[in-house]
């Protein structure tokens, strides 16, 4: 099961041409996993994650941009949960244009940390849980 979002395209997204600035997908992929996380923990997606006692910071992102994305428009950004380790946890995102052509896919893999030792902790069960509900 996938989560779906929409996000507009802001002029301080793009480039003088009004093409989006590549680097700046990596704040939609952020952003729409922020939300996914919202949606499968039914609150604050970030804070539910800080109140199970992690900190939840990238180990890898990849992006592979394939098409444009210009000033006011519309995409559609889905996230889905991908592999669950011992102490990380991955997402999938893909986003659209209007005309259903995929603009972009990621992937974002998350690590649960202490924030004490700032060493890897186990995946909390509940976090666990919600993404395995999903998947």
């Amino acid at each position: 099961m996938s989560f779906t979002t929409h996000r507009t395209i802001l002029f301080g997204d793009c480039d003088p041409a009004g093409i989006v600035y590549t680097p700046r997908i990596a704040y939609f992929v952020i952003e729409a996993v922020h939300d996914f996380l919202t949606h499968v923990l039914g609150a604050s997606g970030i804070r539910e994650i800080y109140a199970m006692g992690i900190l939840p910071p990238a180990r890898a992102l990849a992006i592979e941009f394939l098409a444009p994305m210009a000033w006011d428009e519309v995409i559609e950004i889905r996230v889905s949960s991908t592999e669950l380790g011992t102490s990380s946890f991955g997402f999938r995102v893909e986003g659209r244009n209007a005309a259903a052509e995929i603009t972009f896919r990621a992937t974002l893999t998350q690590v649960c940390i202490s924030p004490q030792s700032k060493r890897p902790v186990p995946l909390p069960q509940a976090l666990r849980e919600a993404l395995s509900a999903v998947k």
